[in-house]
């Protein structure tokens, strides 16, 4: 007992398999069931028992493939697909807020966008896209000068609510929508028919 404890640094020898530092006392042992048990995967270098390496390889390093766009993706990039790279993705429209896949959404906004709505302080229809900017270039700016021209003084500029550009009823959005999408595929019909005449 006390030459043991006399005796700190315990010889290890490292195993050719793992790698691992193990007490040379033990190596020959450690080393046979070692090689005949385990084996470093090629992906991680963990050591996994034989048996199991499919498993590990499967919930570890095996390529998913995506629900949506059916492409296969490395595990790695997993989260970065699905959350900005799969084109079939779920995205919201930004003037409507209707859902699509993301390869469809530029083409919906672009016609989104450039749907009216009718402000009543203005009495015009303005676009869409061009709603905010309006807001603020019109409407925000008269509201500062009412407040200037009355009695009290206005509130320092840290205190002044940022004004909430004000929104269309959603309501109403969902028929227009329903209205443009059949008024282009009218168009469409139309067209086609002109066209095959023109060829004839």
């Amino acid at each position: 007992m006390a030459a043991e404890d006399s005796d700190p640094a315990i010889a290890t020898s490292t195993c050719a398999h793992c790698h691992r530092e193990v007490p040379s006392s033990n190596i020959a042992l450690h080393s046979a069931h070692c090689c005949r048990k385990l084996q470093k995967c090629e992906h991680c270098g963990d050591m996994v028992p034989r048996k199991l390496m499919d498993e590990h390889y499967n919930e570890n390093h095996a390529p998913m493939i995506c629900s949506l766009c059916k492409s296969t993706v490395e595990r790695d990039l997993w989260d970065l697909h699905t959350g900005i790279q799969c084109p079939q993705r779920m995205l919201a429209c930004q003037y409507c807020e209707f859902e699509l896949p993301a390869v469809d959404l530029f083409e919906h906004q672009d016609v989104c966008g450039n749907r009216t709505e009718y402000c009543q302080p203005c009495r015009k229809y303005i676009r869409l896209r061009e709603w905010i900017g309006h807001e603020l270039q019109f409407h925000t700016g008269s509201n500062a000068a009412a407040d200037l021209s009355s009695d009290r003084a206005p509130a320092p500029a840290a205190e002044q609510p940022i004004p909430k550009p004000a929104r269309p009823a959603a309501g109403s959005q969902g028929k227009q929508l329903l209205l443009a999408i059949a008024i282009t595929g009218v168009a469409v019909l139309i067209g086609s028919i002109l066209y095959q005449r023109k060829g004839q």
